[in-house]
């Protein structure tokens, strides 16, 4: 979706919202319960960024979303990416602390 231009982007994102609120809105009747226009909002953020990771992932030749994705779609805010970014180096180097012991169902190396 990188290469999407402004006009789609947003007509694509207009109905997405759409489609979600109508889904949040019958869901709602059948649960008696209430949905605030911020929930359907930040639902509808959440499944945009999704497909995003997707479309990353897929480009990439991959069915897999991986950490790489994940930062690819933060790029964008600047104090969230550097969280992460801190936040995938640290586990990178913990789980690097056990390195040596085989893991996974793959032949060993010769």
């Amino acid at each position: 979706m990188a290469e999407m231009d402004d006009a789609l982007r947003e007509r694509l994102k207009a109905s997405l919202w759409f489609s979600i609120g109508k889904i949040v809105d019958e869901e709602s009747l059948r649960l008696d319960m209430n949905a605030t226009p911020q929930f359907i909002g930040a639902l509808t953020e959440m499944v945009w960024e999704q497909i995003d990771l997707e479309s990353f992932s897929r480009h990439a030749g991959r069915t897999t979303v991986t950490t790489d994705d994940v930062l690819l779609v933060t790029r964008r805010n600047d104090a969230l990416h550097d969280i992460m970014k801190d936040f995938v180096d640290k586990e990178k180097a913990e789980s690097g602390k056990g390195a040596g012991k085989p893991r996974g169902k793959g032949k060993a190396k010769k």
